[in-house]
């Protein structure tokens, strides 16, 4: 009876479900064709000489750019997290609501969101590898893709302390708590999930990155001997052996284990989420 009503009153309603439902497995279906289509032809040429610890013409090994890739996504995070967290906590706890300046820092982090890869890049080789001196180097790699994730965390921490209702903040006041206490002790664990889905997709973002890369951090098949030394990684790798035309197997091979880095790391993302909010 209900659904017949339903129909009667909104006749486009069985529509809009197929829709949804359909966009849905949609969706999903191509998901799943991505990944099986990367595991079927990347699985059968994965073997030893893919994780040799140097680096040669004949065995493509992924093990240094895999070091890269981890050495590179840890200091772009340390350097990006911290300046980014509290930026979005001076933004929404701290300054005044309606403040222009404030509002003009919103609009700006929001368009360099949307500034392509390759722009960071240029910037990076123009003043790190350059005007600094660094040359091709990790640290260069990393100071960029740092000022590309940040406006990406910014927002997400944003948003994130945004849900936290005013309620929690005005029982911590009620209770003798000062603001830094509060902002600390309630607003920030009750905000990070919404922080660490942050920081999940800036880790995607700086474990997929080629273009900027390939301009501040080189493309020398070697783990990185120091900071300030090139290196490349996973995403950089994979791109090179597929672009010259003769690893297209160990390009696979490398797509497959890149896969698997990213999945791991968000799997062991959400487990220390989920860690947190229990504690």
């Amino acid at each position: 009876m209900h659904n017949s009503l339903e129909k009667q009153k909104y006749p486009g309603s069985a529509f809009l479900k197929f829709l949804i439902y359909f966009c849905a497995s949609l969706t999903f279906l191509v998901l799943i064709f991505l990944i099986a289509y990367i595991l079927i032809n990347g699985i059968p040429h994965i073997n030893l000489d893919l994780f040799a610890l140097k680096y040669t013409s004949d065995n493509a090994s992924v093990i240094p750019a895999l070091i890269n890739t981890v050495v590179m996504t840890l200091l772009s995070l340390l350097l990006a997290v911290p300046i980014g967290i509290f930026s979005a906590i001076f933004l929404v706890e701290y300054a005044k609501r309606g403040n222009k300046l404030v509002e003009i820092i919103r609009m700006t982090t929001e368009t360099l969101q949307g500034i392509p890869s390759i722009i960071y890049g240029l910037f990076g080789m123009l003043f790190f590898v350059n005007r600094l001196g660094w040359g091709f180097s990790i640290i260069s790699g990393a100071f960029t893709l740092a000022i590309m994730i940040l406006p990406l965390i910014m927002r997400t921490t944003e948003e994130a302390l945004k849900s936290v209702p005013d309620l929690y903040r005005e029982g911590s006041f009620g209770l003798g708590a000062g603001k830094l206490r509060t902002v600390f002790k309630i607003v920030l664990p009750a905000a990070m999930p919404g922080i660490l889905a942050g920081i999940i997709l800036a880790i995607g973002r700086i474990v997929g990155e080629t273009a900027a890369l390939i301009y501040t951090s080189g493309t020398v098949a070697k783990a990185a001997e120091g900071l300030f030394r090139p290196g490349r990684t996973l995403a950089i790798h994979m791109y090179l052996l597929a672009s010259e035309g003769l690893y297209m197997d160990q390009a696979y091979a490398t797509a497959v284990v890149l896969l698997v880095l990213v999945v791991g790391i968000n799997a062991l993302s959400a487990y220390i989420a989920k860690k947190i909010t229990q504690a």
